[in-house]
Order: structure tokens, then C-alpha cells, then sequence
């Protein structure tokens, strides 16, 4: 059985690489965990704040990377019921790729993406009952297992991956969790009672998912690293050590993540807000930075 570091350095060998410089700019989302909108799709609260955000950065030209569990695959069989609740967002999505700035990473949800001719089976294309045929959705999208961003001019890189490469049990048996979510977590869950295997609803585990991860970081001299699985936003400090985590989709009543523009990476949230009228509005809040990618180098 591979341990957390191999694993890490397998992913980091043979990651997609990204070259960006300072023009470039990237919106870092992950564990949106989209379902089919029944009481258990935890992204069906937020969908309305995470759409108007992506919609947000899609006309500023940013580039749009998502560090796993997009689709929600466990509680889901099908990505087709998936794809029919939240339409507008892979459309929007769609918009991304036809545009080559859509960056799209598995995690353990939705690890069955490692397989190319399931990528090609569930997104290439859909059956549209408007014109009653298969029409275009992502193509000929690719999914990785970790994208390298690689600066053009300092060389500086940045390692995004999902971070379940730090959880054994839901990287090696990522079909038990699977099964055991479906038969037994997925009811529960409607009840309130979580699923005590993830590390985003177990603290114990988190803090062994992080700490593993941060010993990979230091053992590589401190590689500017992104990740996300836990749900809990990490922010260093320059000088620290470098772990970042965007957060997630499925906070209550907000989601967070970071951007990278201008040289310089942020932690952002997108929340619901009240006006003075009474009328309700989503903003942007920034949490965190901005700081200067070269001061982590």
C-alpha cells in the first residue's frame, strides 16, 4: 500500500502543467459536490451564489480550476440526473472549456474521472429532448490527477491536487466509502447525522490529512501547494509553511476560494448579503491576501 508521500510524488510527477504569468488570472474552486437537488445535494444551497461568482469571473477572463469533487459520484449513479438540476452551471462551465481556460481535477468523489472513457461517456456529450439527440457538452475535456502551475518567467510552480492523496482510506477504498455512503450515509445524512470517515465532518482526521500534507510540502522544499477535501481554508503566511486550501463549495450560506492575479493569490468568499432596503445581494469578501506568489518562493 502506496503511503501519503508516494502518492503525493506520483501526482506531482506526472501532473498536468499550466504555464501562467502575471496577466494570467485563476478562480480555484473545489468540493462543490453537485447533486441531483434532493435533500441530500448539499450544493443545491449555494448554487445560486456559486453560479453568479463563476458567471463573475468568466467575464473578467479568468481561468476556472477545480480541485475535485465537483460532481458529486457517490450519493449519484448517474451524472445524467446531475447535469439535468443544475443545467445553467455546465452551461456556464461549457463556456469555460470552449474558451481553453477550464482546468478540472478529480478527487475521491468523483474519482471514477480517472478512467478517460468514463470522462467520455458522462461529458463529451448529452441527449438534448429540444432537438432529440446527443448534443456537445465538454468535448474533449481531459481530467487530471494534479495540474502544476508553472510561472513563464520565474519558473515558480504551484501544485494543485484535490489532498486525498493524504487520506488512505478514501484514496485506497475510495469504493468502500463509496458504498457505504450510498446505502448508509446518504439517509443519514438527510437526518443530520454525518459521515464519520471524512475528513471535512471528522476533525481528528482532518488534522491527519493536513499534517501529512504540510510533511510533503517541507520534505519538497516548501512547493507552494493548493489543495482542497478537508473544506477548511488554509491561508499562510509567507515564510510558513506553504498550504493553501480554497475550502468549499458547501459551506452554510457561502462558498470560498482563492484567486491567483496580478502575481498574487487571495482567499475569497462569496456570500449572501442584506441591503439596506431589505433586498438581498451576493457579495464578494475578501479573507485573506493579497500576497505576492514570489514571496513564497
Amino acid at each position: 500500500m502506496f503511503s501519503a508521500k508516494k502518492r503525493l510524488d506520483r501526482a506531482y510527477q506526472n501532473a498536468h502543467v499550466v504555464p501562467f504569468d502575471d496577466n494570467s488570472k485563476f478562480i480555484l474552486f473545489s468540493d462543490c459536490h453537485r447533486g441531483d437537488n434532493s435533500f441530500a445535494d448539499d450544493f443545491a444551497n449555494n448554487r445560486n451564489i456559486y453560479y453568479h461568482a463563476l458567471k463573475h469571473y468568466y467575464v473578467e477572463g479568468f481561468n476556472y480550476a477545480e480541485l475535485g469533487d465537483g460532481d458529486e459520484l457517490w450519493e449519484n449513479i448517474s451524472f445524467s440526473s446531475i447535469l439535468n438540476a443544475h443545467k445553467n452551471v455546465y452551461e456556464l462551465m461549457q463556456l469555460f472549456h470552449k474558451k481553453n481556460r477550464l482546468h478540472m481535477i478529480w478527487g475521491n468523489h468523483d474519482m471514477v474521472y480517472r478512467n478517460p472513457d468514463t470522462v467520455k461517456k458522462n461529458l463529451s456529450t448529452y441527449f438534448d429532448p429540444k432537438v432529440g439527440e446527443d448534443v456537445e457538452l465538454f468535448g474533449d475535456i481531459k481530467y487530471h490527477e494534479a495540474i502544476v502551475l508553472k510561472h513563464k518567467d520565474t519558473n515558480q510552480e504551484i501544485f494543485l491536487t484535490h489532498g486525498h492523496q493524504a487520506d488512505w482510506w478514501n484514496y485506497n477504498f475510495w469504493k468502500w466509502s463509496r458504498f457505504l455512503v450510498r446505502i448508509l450515509w446518504k439517509p443519514l445524512n438527510v437526518m443530520g447525522i454525518a459521515d464519520p470517515t471524512s475528513p471535512a465532518k471528522n476533525y481528528k482526521e482532518l488534522i491527519k490529512v493536513e499534517r501529512r500534507t504540510k510533511k510533503w510540502i517541507t520534505d519538497n522544499n516548501n512547493l507552494m501547494t493548493i489543495v482542497g477535501h478537508t473544506h477548511r481554508p488554509r491561508f499562510p503566511e509567507p515564510g510558513d509553511i506553504a498550504f493553501f486550501n480554497d475550502g468549499s463549495c458547501v459551506h452554510p450560506r457561502s462558498i470560498t476560494g482563492i484567486e491567483i492575479e496580478n502575481g498574487a493569490i487571495s482567499l475569497i468568499k462569496w456570500q449572501i448579503a442584506t441591503k439596506e432596503d431589505g433586498t438581498l445581494q451576493i457579495v464578494r469578501v475578501l479573507l485573506e491576501g493579497p500576497r505576492r506568489l514570489v514571496d513564497y518562493r
